[in-house]
């Protein structure tokens, strides 16, 4: 395997879908001369053409509206929002249209489309720009919400994506763009709807989503120097939500902590930990615990945004707790 940028292995993505399929076009804001807010479509434009790589307005509804009536076509479109921050403003393309066309055709219609977009706080980017809204989306019956950690997972997630025939909600988290990893230089999926073990453990089970991943793996390695053996459960897709491997993994530990960036309130936290409750409660050894953003806008003071944003050693003390 080569190391790969989190950014890149999207990018190459990207590139080998595009290759492979000639249904495959991008599009937004700033993807094609600029290659992208975060740089993540750089070469596409010089490679693919301006068809296939589309530069569009500042208009969310446009880019999302187009893109379900192009999938609806036959085309398999993968328009990019710069911030999911600005998705409300195409919601109703989203969730009324792209999530509902199936349903309301008698399973007639597909709806190949990928939308991919950033979340996250830690670049004092402020309250509009920096959210994490991932339960929104697993509120919609007919969308699939993928929200990948590593650069390994980001390539399959976003191919298999890609090659679903239904809409996908792909979130990236803008401070994991940078971070590098092992990714093989073909193409690969990696199934929707299947959880991976990033860390095994046999005391206290900790599911965590995109960056809280990390310090997730982090808290678990500091732990492990005092006695305790932590399991880190990465979902990487919340709909599908691999039940499973999560529950089978509690069955194990019989404690869990669940860590996450967005708010605690209604966030995709309680869904997993509802989950637990009606499957699992019988192996639960201790309460259900929540390490997640408080319930308010994101602070623009770095100060703040990092008191804001879930850390290590919240999850340390939520571990400890349990244990």
């Amino acid at each position: 395997m080569r190391n790969l940028t989190f950014s890149g292995a999207i990018n190459e993505a990207l590139a080998q879908e595009m290759r492979r399929d000639p249904d495959v076009y991008v599009s937004g804001e700033d993807v094609g001369v600029f290659g992208g807010c975060f740089g993540v479509t750089a070469g596409l434009l010089e490679e693919f053409g301006e068809e296939r790589v589309r530069d569009t307005p500042i208009t969310e509804s446009a880019i999302i509206g187009s893109s379900v009536g192009a999938a609806a076509a036959g085309l398999r479109p993968v328009p990019e929002l710069m911030f999911v921050d600005f998705i409300g403003v195409a919601l109703d393309q989203l969730y009324n249209q792209a999530a509902k066309m199936k349903y309301m055709f008698g399973g007639k219609a597909r709806l190949p489309l990928t939308v991919r977009t950033t979340c996250g706080a830690g670049m004092s980017a402020a309250a509009q720009h920096s959210q994490c809204l991932e339960a929104w989306f697993m509120h919609v019956p007919g969308l699939k919400v993928v929200v990948p950690s590593t650069p390994y997972d980001a390539k399959g997630l976003l191919i298999a994506s890609i090659r679903d025939d239904n809409p996908v909600v792909f979130i990236e988290h803008k401070m994991l763009y940078g971070i590098e990893g092992d990714v093989p230089e073909e193409a690969y999926t990696i199934p929707l709807g299947k959880a991976d073990v990033k860390r095994e453990g046999d005391d206290v089970t900790v599911v965590a989503t995109m960056a809280m991943v990390h310090k997730a793996l982090a808290a678990a390695e500091k732990l492990a120097e005092s006695g305790v053996s932590v399991e880190v459960v990465d979902p990487r897709t919340l709909t599908p939500l691999d039940v499973e491997t999560i529950v089978n993994s509690v069955k194990k530990t019989h404690r869990v902590v669940i860590v996450h960036e967005a708010v605690k309130h209604a966030g995709p936290g309680a869904e997993i930990a509802a989950v637990l409750a009606d499957e699992a409660f019988d192996y639960l050894d201790a309460p259900i615990k929540r390490v997640t953003a408080p319930f308010t806008p994101v602070p623009f003071s770095p100060v703040l945004e990092q008191a804001f944003i879930p850390s290590e050693k919240e999850i340390i003390a939520a571990v400890k707790e349990l244990v």
